[in-house]
């Protein structure tokens, strides 16, 4: 096997609104580093928590817990460590997984006449920045789903992947760039 590691920082004011409901934070912090697991076809096995918080909140911490070890325990990761200090609300969690000997979903991996494949449904959630109102959107920024298992699916089929969470022209590019390929756009 071969170690994955990633590693995803959720800010206040940048990546959430104040007073965001904690639970559901909790629930994205560790989202979105699965959806890096997923992206690589990797098998998340544990994780490290840090958070900077302005003062100890008893029930804030209660309902981030809650959001978070509900998602560990679905997909098995384990917490092994992590570290709090005083400061503006940021979350910060590392993650690790295993993928057997190069079987790794990675970014340098695309070949000329390969299609290309979304899974979902793309803008969801910035729609929910702007028609917050929207159930469908809100869960999809608030409580994104990790496609882990179609990660573990794709090992040996898909040549290259990535999580579209930076927008899917940025996230694309990344690929194009490292893999050093272009992309058209077919006509139907």
């Amino acid at each position: 096997m071969e170690l994955a590691v990633s590693t995803d920082m959720l800010i206040e004011g940048r990546h959430f609104r104040a007073g965001a409901d904690a639970r559901k934070l909790g629930h994205k912090a560790l989202a979105v580093n699965l959806s890096d697991m997923a992206a690589i076809g990797a098998a998340p096995r544990w994780a490290t928590l840090a958070l900077a918080l302005p003062r100890v909140d008893g029930r804030w911490l209660a309902g981030f817990s809650k959001g978070f070890f509900a998602l560990a325990r679905r997909f098995g990761v384990e917490l092994v460590g992590g570290d709090t200090t005083r400061g503006p609300l940021c979350i910060s969690v590392t993650i690790g997984g295993e993928v057997p000997k190069r079987k790794a979903l990675r970014r340098d991996g695309a070949r000329p006449g390969d299609g290309i494949w979304v899974s979902g449904r793309l803008g969801g959630a910035s729609y929910a920045l702007v028609r917050p109102r929207d159930a469908a959107a809100a869960k999809r920024l608030h409580r994104p789903e990790p496609r882990v298992n179609l990660g573990l699916r794709l090992r040996g089929i898909a040549t290259a992947a990535i999580d579209v969470s930076d927008g899917f022209a940025q996230d694309l590019g990344h690929i194009l760039e490292r893999s050093g390929v272009g992309a058209v756009k077919m006509s139907s």
